[in-house]
């Protein structure tokens, strides 16, 4: 790459005192106002301690200046390092977590956490003939994920990523390049690095097998964060913190959507969302691909308001299907085509981005001949905002941001704030700020919904909701889906989603279908979408198909209470709604580079069928529990792989032992689901002595509920000591939640023996006892501002 910029970081425990660079000479040290400054001989560097987990680097070379701006830190809080000690050679700087130890001579800086070393730098900073780099060492054990959206197996050490998103049209099981890429690495020894730089570049994960890691960029920030901690859930965290947490979606979000490329026109749409009810299949979305704004898929893209000869009655057509509790998303794209109806008005207005002299780049593309939407200009930025307001005003629930990589951006164009290589990689990230600050502008007590198909690190904080891209409807297709989603819900985004059932191809298969939307109930976001050869929804598939498919669609509602949870603790700590089995095993090395098993929150253990015809499917589940088979209570040790036999209803699915899980009744979508009809299983075993759980519950709709106040906190936990078996119910409600009445059918697996009696307080309470299925159920009703307690007598 010309005048490439490029930063290297190689770990190697074992070369502390190896000089980063031979030419660099310690000069002087001195703490700033929130900063300690170290100057060398050729610029300096920067160290900012935000948390005993985060510490940031930055190196300034003479000549130029500090470039403040980060697209991804919203942390803005340092602390000063608890510690900061000078002796003849070395400088420490320390917290309760993470260190920097600079060495002076010969110069060195290394990090460490709770005193074990984590990286330590190499060369250091130095200029290249074609750039520029800093180096550093990787130890041999070391296994390497991150690089955002990729399919390469779990452990990425050994691939040189480019970092420039890009979609791969029908890519399988093997992608070097997608939509999302990301500036991120994390380490089995639980680091991660964060380059904090927006323009393309490279991520080296030790290509060329010598132990070393390279950042590469053309231009920019030489800035990075190392976050360590004790665990893989609070370096989620910790990033999280540092980027920006996700915001709750709307309930609905996380039920069934309806979408396909594309719905022609408003008679069909109707006909569709209507198809759903008499099928008796839920569905709480309905997409819009771009036969909205144009009969064509050539020569429309840019028109951004609906076709009134195909969609005669859009106003009405969105307030019924609201009325029916199924929302509408529309898909728009950054590109004004010169043959749309609005690319006058977009020049006169000053939207589009330029050329060299000043005038609006256009450029021949799939689509026609077009011009790239500048949103970092002021009238870009306000010109697209005020189509998004438009939309929102007709009642529009959602946008999906398509072709936002973008899709097509030449070297040439320039934007209102530097080269389209500049601003490549977060464009997509910068047009969902755009698409969620529109739709809060508008209503600041909703919560927006932003599907976008391109992002980058901290992006999830503005809502985005990823998939991942244009799949191949193959089974290769289906393979690479956990692993894509494991990867990005580790680096923050935790709503990646694919395509279910896939997109690419005219490919009529029924049990792929019905495996992937069976994979669908244990993945993000429920979205069955494709190419209009096939359909993608459920209510035109064959019979047997559809049955199938009803049944999964079905589970993914009754587990809404458990999933919406699972959103809320991602809301607050980021932890990934799917989580790879390392994270419960981090010292397993044999764990390091599953996909095709995986948990489901911290309950659900899941292992997708990925394979035509099989009868049989090898599973490990993980050790330190007991587990139980979640459609037959088959009871299994954990600590082992097992051959399960796989049946076409369902996918391999268990639960941990003494888990809570939350399940509601059957419903055509969210908008009737309340919270206070709830099926409370609980799986007892007796290695399980104390248990509880926290679920979280609000109106679903409501902007930041939690921080209002506007929610209700139930925990349920249980005890098994010289007292006997207790169940207790208490709740916390924020101050503006008004407390409701539950009803609340326990059903508690695995009892062995049958109660003599069940007490609610001091109440005996009627329970029914299956003494073949081993299940006990017990109906309570429970006013929540009182604490309830269930005794069970044996």
């Amino acid at each position: 790459m010309k005048n490439l910029f490029r930063i290297i970081f190689c770990v190697c425990i074992s070369q502390w005192t190896v000089a980063q660079n031979k030419n660099r000479v310690f000069v002087q040290a001195e703490p700033e106002a929130k900063h300690y400054k170290v100057e060398v001989n050729d610029g300096f560097y920067r160290f900012s301690l935000y948390n005993s987990n985060i510490v940031e680097t930055t190196f300034i070379p003479k000549g130029e200046q500090i470039k403040p701006d980060s697209h991804a830190v919203v942390l803005k809080a340092y602390e000063g390092f608890s510690t900061i000690s000078e002796k003849s050679n070395e400088i420490l700087l320390a917290s309760t977590g993470i260190a920097v130890r600079i060495t002076k001579s010969p110069f060195q800086i290394a990090y460490t956490y709770k005193g074990q070393p984590v990286i330590s730098e190499k060369n250091g900073y130095s200029k290249l003939e074609d750039g520029e780099a800093i180096q550093f060492n990787l130890n041999d054990s070391e296994v390497l994920y991150g690089g955002g959206a990729r399919a390469l197996g779990m452990n990425r050490r050994g691939n040189r990523l480019q970092l420039y998103n890009r979609a791969h049209y029908g890519y399988e099981t093997h992608s070097e390049l997608m939509n999302f890429t990301l500036p991120i690495v994390m380490s089995s020894k639980k680091y991660m690095i964060h380059f904090d730089n927006a323009p393309i570049g490279y991520l080296d994960l030790d290509s060329k097998q010598d132990n070393t890691l390279t950042y590469e960029t053309i231009s920019g920030r030489k800035t990075y964060q190392v976050i360590a901690a004790d665990s893989w859930i609070d370096i989620v965290d910790q990033y999280t913190t540092l980027t920006g947490k996700q915001p709750m979606p709307p309930r609905w979000a996380l039920g069934n959507f309806s979408s396909r490329f594309g719905y022609h026109s408003e008679a069909e749409t109707r006909m569709t969302v209507s198809k759903f009810k008499e099928e008796d299949i839920p569905v709480d979305a309905v997409i819009l691909d771009l036969y909205w704004f144009g009969k064509t898929v050539e020569g429309t893209m840019g028109n951004l308001v609906f076709d009134r000869d195909s969609f005669p009655t859009p106003e009405k057509m969105i307030k019924d299907f609201e009325t029916q509790g199924v929302n509408t998303v529309l898909i728009t794209e950054p590109f004004v085509l010169t043959s749309s109806n609005k690319w006058q008005e977009a020049v006169a207005q000053d939207v589009m981005a330029k050329d060299s002299v000043g005038k609006p780049y256009t450029y021949d593309f799939f689509f026609g001949n077009t011009g790239l939407i500048d949103i970092y200009s002021t009238s870009g930025f306000n010109w697209f905002s005020g189509i998004y307001n438009d939309l929102f005003k007709m009642g529009v629930s959602g946008i999906w941001g398509d072709l936002g990589e973008p899709e097509v951006h030449p070297k040439a164009l320039i934007h209102a704030t530097g080269t389209a290589d500049e601003v490549h990689n977060i464009y997509g990230h910068d047009w969902a700020r755009l698409v969620y600050e529109s739709s809060l502008d508008f209503n600041n007590k909703r919560r927006p919904f932003v599907l976008m198909r391109a992002g980058y690190s901290g992006s999830q904080r503005f809502g985005l909701i990823p998939w991942s891209g244009d799949v191949n409807r193959t089974w290769g297709g289906l393979q690479s889906q956990p692993e894509i989603a494991l990867q990005m819900g580790m680096q923050g985004l935790g709503y990646m989603h694919s395509d279910l059932g896939g997109f690419a191809g005219d490919n009529l298969d029924d049990e792929l279908y019905v495996r992937w939307l069976q994979y669908g109930v244990f993945q993000p976001i429920y979205r069955p979408h494709a190419q209009e050869e096939v359909a993608s929804e459920p209510v035109f598939r064959a019979e047997n198909a559809k049955n199938l498919a009803r049944k999964a669609i079905t589970l993914r509602y009754a587990l809404l209470p458990y999933n919406y949870n699972l959103a809320f603790q991602n809301n607050q700590k980021g932890t990934p709604l799917m989580r790879p089995l390392f994270f419960e095993n981090p010292d397993d090395s044999n764990l390091q580079n599953i996909a095709n098993t995986y948990y489901w929150g911290d309950a659900f253990l899941v292992s997708p069928i990925l394979e035509a015809g099989v009868t049989t499917h090898d599973v490990y589940f993980p050790n330190n529990h007991v587990w139980f088979d979640f459609y037959s209570d088959e009871k299994i040790q954990g600590g082992q792989s097992k051959t399960v036999a796989v049946i076409k209803n369902s996918i391999p699915t268990y639960v941990k032992a003494g888990a809570f899980i939350p399940m509601a009744k059957p419903m055509q979508n969210t908008k009737a689901y309340t919270g206070k009809d709830l099926i409370l299983h609980y799986y007892n075993d007796d290695t399980v002595l104390k248990s509880s759980y926290n679920l979280y519950n609000d109106d679903g709709k409501t902007f930041e509920a939690f921080e209002k106040g506007a929610y209700e906190m139930l925990n349920f936990s249980y005890v098994n000591d010289k007292k006997g078996i207790q169940y207790r119910f208490t709740s916390n409600t924020g101050a503006s939640y008004a407390n409701q009445a539950k009803r609340i059918q326990l059903t508690i697996h695995n009892m062995q023996t049958e109660p003599q009696s069940v007490k609610i307080g001091k109440k005996e309470t009627p329970f029914t006892y299956n003494k073949r299925t081993h299940i006990l159920e017990i109906p309570v009703i429970w006013e929540t501002e009182s604490e309830l307690e269930i005794k069970i007598i044996l």
